[in-house]
């Protein structure tokens, strides 16, 4: 029987690669697990084609003024996962760069607060490395 092994929970993929600047400024330069992100020691962010997200997330609205924030959140949260950043060090000014973005993408301040308050409550568990993504095997008889 062939087998196929692939991770759930993405609805984007970026077409053409990303580099912002951010305030997080690592010892060193990062690169991810999967090559697809890096940040560098002067706070470069960059996110190539090809990255996979699942934009914003909780009880929320896939918007235009949400994408680009969610998009680096994720990634940021992903090196996190991985060990690359220490969420006690670096959370929160993901956290905060997430709430910057959205409102410098034109959303409200009052919903950026909103959106800065439920991923500082609630992003814990997922800048936590026990929520990588384990692999689904299909069909069901490869598991």
């Amino acid at each position: 029987m062939e087998c196929i092994s692939y991770k759930a929970g993405y609805k984007y993929q970026l077409f053409e690669e990303y580099c912002t600047d951010t305030p997080l400024q690592p010892e060193e330069d990062i690169v991810s697990n999967s090559d697809y992100i890096s940040l560098s020691t002067t706070g470069t962010i960059v996110i190539n084609k090809g990255y996979a997200w699942d934009g914003p997330s909780g009880p929320t609205i896939d918007t235009l003024n949400f994408m680009r924030a969610s998009l680096v959140h994720d990634a940021l949260y992903q090196l996190m996962r991985e060990n690359k950043l220490e969420p006690s060090r670096y959370q929160n000014q993901a956290d905060r760069l997430l709430q910057k973005m959205c409102t410098a993408d034109g959303m409200s301040a009052v919903r950026a607060w909103w959106i800065y308050q439920a991923v500082s409550k609630f992003g814990s568990s997922a800048s936590s490395n026990s929520q990588l993504n384990t692999p689904i095997k299909a069909p069901k008889l490869c598991r």
